[in-house]
């Protein structure tokens, strides 16, 4: 009896995969363990084995397909695989005897190809002349006059059905598929785009006091704890001093009711290769500068060498992402549903501020909250965001309190 090979749940939010590459074909045989499938999703890979021996019978689901959890991808039957037999059209190979003599029969000549027929139409040249001519041509006999070179036929280039312009063009364009992963994350954008009410609020700190603490323990810190003191554990420790002040940033919605979570599963957006993964430090709040840094350091190693887990992956209540690494001055970052909060950090460059009537020169970040306005209001979005400024702006309270 043959067993149906399903897509396997793969994790919180994940509902939908795409089929990347098969390592079985139809009437392979498999042992049990051995990988059948790889599916590709926005967050990570997920590899399909086998949980018992036997013959791939039937794929149902191509490679590229888009599937669901649950969905039969393929049947394995029990058994070895059965030879199989030849299509009715396909001949059989001629024998050595068959192939000799047919060798051996003269090949029938070819028959010479029909003279082109001569066209009757009248000269070229009477057909360019003036009536005038014409008649002076039949009196004076000279009906055989030079005739006149036709006009050569225009030249049309090769075209595939796109404008001449585009067409001169097509030789500087290359088209790169794109892969099943960026498709899959297109397509969750564009729908966090569609199914929240996403509205973004900006503010800027000056992170002058945390790159004097980070200055002033940077070698001690690093030698205590093998990890460097960067930003993130900073931004981490005052996200969360913000959600706990207002949880409605650490929720989520689901059908008509508002989750607010007393956990602090705090997502670091990654980039890799391949796309923007968002793996999760889990429990932030009860974990120290170092622990924070020695995790996000880790999450991103496994993240570049595609060694991340579904576990990694899952559970976030709160993302933050650092364009600034790029050099971003200024974005509008994009909701990790079912999130309802997404904070986006930049470039740290100095600029003129006003300081007690002074204008001076300061390191400045601007600071981006994306929010989802169906449950948390421009009020609360606002003063959440002037909670994490204080907090960055006061660095001391987050590291020693």
């Amino acid at each position: 009896m043959a067993r149906e090979i399903k897509v396997p749940a793969m994790g919180e939010s994940i509902v939908e995969a795409t089929v990347g590459t098969w390592h079985k074909k139809e009437g392979d045989p498999v042992a049990v363990g051995d990988v059948l499938v790889e599916l590709e999703t926005d967050k990570v890979n997920v590899e399909v084995t086998a949980e018992e021996d036997g013959v791939v019978e039937k794929i149902l689901k191509g490679e590229g397909s888009r599937v669901q959890v649950g969905e039969v991808l393929a049947f394995l039957a029990e058994g070895a695989p059965a030879a199989v037999p030849l299509a009715p059209e396909e001949e059989a190979a001629p024998s050595p005897r068959e192939a000799e003599e047919k060798a051996k029969a003269p090949s029938p000549e070819p028959q010479p190809a029909a003279p082109a027929a001569r066209a009757e139409a009248p000269s070229p040249a009477a057909a360019w002349a003036t009536p005038s001519q014409r008649r002076r041509a039949r009196e004076e006999g000279e009906d055989r006059r030079p005739q006149p070179a036709a006009p050569a036929p225009k030249t049309t280039p090769a075209s595939d059905g796109r404008p001449p312009a585009a067409t001169e063009t097509s030789a500087l364009e290359e088209v790169i598929p794109m892969s099943s992963r960026r498709r899959t994350i297109a397509r969750r954008l564009v729908e966090a785009q569609h199914t929240a009410a996403m509205l973004t609020t900006f503010n800027e700190v000056d992170m002058s006091a945390i790159m004097e603490l980070r200055k002033k323990y940077r070698e001690s810190f690093k030698e205590r704890h093998g990890v460097s003191l960067g930003f993130m554990s900073f931004f981490t420790k005052a996200v969360i001093h913000g959600l706990k002040a207002f949880p409605q940033l650490n929720a989520e919605i689901r059908g008509d009711d508002i989750i607010l979570k007393r956990y602090y599963h705090i997502g670091i957006a990654v980039s890799t290769d391949e796309g923007l993964v968002v793996p999760v430090v889990r429990d932030a709040d009860r974990k120290t500068f170092a622990e924070i840094e020695k995790e996000i350091a880790h999450l991103a190693e496994k993240a570049r060498s595609r060694k991340l887990t579904l576990e990694d992956l899952s559970g976030g209540t709160f993302t933050i992402t650092n364009g600034g690494v790029f050099g971003s001055l200024f974005s509008t970052p994009i909701l990790n549903p079912p999130q309802v909060g997404i904070l986006g950090m930049h470039k740290v460059q100095e600029r003129p501020v006003v300081v007690d009537g002074q204008v001076v020169v300061r390191p400045m970040m601007y600071v981006a909250l994306t929010y989802d306005h169906r449950i948390v209001d421009g009020r609360e979005a606002v003063q959440f965001l002037v909670k994490v400024k204080e907090a960055l702006e006061n660095p001391e309270e987050l590291l020693f309190g």
